[in-house]
């Protein structure tokens, strides 16, 4: 693959926490290696003299691959001749809110960003989302810009792979390296389905006794943090990202990874969901979806559940 000597990069929630731990990655050289980047930060109007803060630190840092920075609330702007939006930016989940409620607030902001993208976005630029519920936001923001192909749009579920490889080398003591094909299926919610099913450990096929355990771990593993340190992923959550954009861009074809991607009917999944998939990278921002995996009746039930979530999920910004 050439070598690309810049690329210009949008964070939006650039003001947020996990942009603050994943902006030092991205400008270090951990996410594209020596390539200069173009830095486009976006917030909301409230945020943007907080941006500025972020900006004064940027430049405090005197990073070498650091092109030119600009930052503000209009994405008409921000977007222009972007190659690549990270999408942290959403409506938080208050307590008491339901996901339904999350859902609605997030539908109009990704609407508009939509929007914004097929006014002045290339029309190969790549797209990640973060923002929960990442996996409908996608699809509502591909739905809006429809003049950039399907699979410039994809969510994070890597944080959910990266927790599921943790997990599963704890639970074998075994190096994370030893590890390969551990699957994140689905939605990015508590209806994910992790899956061993296809794993190795030293090229080895592997059970564990308390598989049941291990899932819902996983499912619920945000939760989890959330309650031991009042609040939500941060840092994993960025260096999460760090890995997706990494992997997507440079290729790596070694083990599957976990991408959520609009379907295109794979494993019977209802075309047009953003769903979760084994997914192999293929460089210069190109993947294919690992279609060929025989499933156990135990992930075809776990698949049709989270499946489920999603097409109501679907249903319901579709009515908004």
């Amino acid at each position: 693959m050439e070598v690309q000597q810049s690329l210009t990069v949008c964070v939006t929630g650039a003001a947020g926490q996990i942009a603050y731990s994943f902006i030092p990655l991205l400008l270090s050289g951990q996410v594209f290696g020596q390539v200069k980047i173009h830095l486009r930060l976006l917030d909301i109007p409230k945020m943007e003299t907080a941006l500025k803060g972020v900006v004064m630190e940027i430049e405090d840092c005197a990073y070498p691959l650091i092109g030119d920075i600009q930052s503000g609330s209009n994405p008409k702007e921000l977007f222009k001749n972007c190659d690549l939006i990270v999408f942290l930016g959403g409506f938080p989940r208050l307590p008491g809110m339901e996901r339904k409620d999350l859902l609605q607030k997030n539908a109009n902001i990704f609407k508009e960003q939509g929007e914004a993208l097929q006014e002045v976005g290339k029309e190969d630029v790549k797209c990640l989302v973060v923002a929960n519920p990442a996996n409908t936001n996608c699809l509502i923001l591909s739905r809006y810009a429809t003049k950039i192909p399907r699979q410039n749009f994809t969510c994070l579920t890597r944080l959910d792979q990266n927790r599921a490889y943790a997990q599963v080398a704890q639970t074998l003591n075994k190096p994370l390296s030893s590890l390969k094909n551990i699957i994140i299926w689905g939605n990015h919610s508590t209806t994910q389905y992790p899956s061993i099913e296809h794993a190795t450990a030293d090229g080895q096929s592997f059970v564990l006794s308390d598989q049941g355990q291990f899932i819902e771990r996983i499912q619920k593993r945000g939760a989890e943090v959330l309650n031991a340190r009042g609040n939500s992923s941060v840092f994993s959550a960025a260096n999460a990202v760090k890995d997706h954009i990494k992997d997507w861009f440079n290729g790596r074809e070694d083990t599957l990874l976990s991408l959520g991607v609009l379907s295109n009917g794979e494993y019977g999944i209802q075309n047009g969901l953003c769903f979760s998939y084994p997914i192999r990278c293929l460089g210069a921002f190109k993947y294919e979806i690992v279609s060929n995996l025989e499933l156990s009746d135990f992930s075809k039930q776990k698949l049709k559940v989270t499946e489920e979530e999603l097409i109501q999920e679907k249903g319901l910004a579709e009515s908004i």
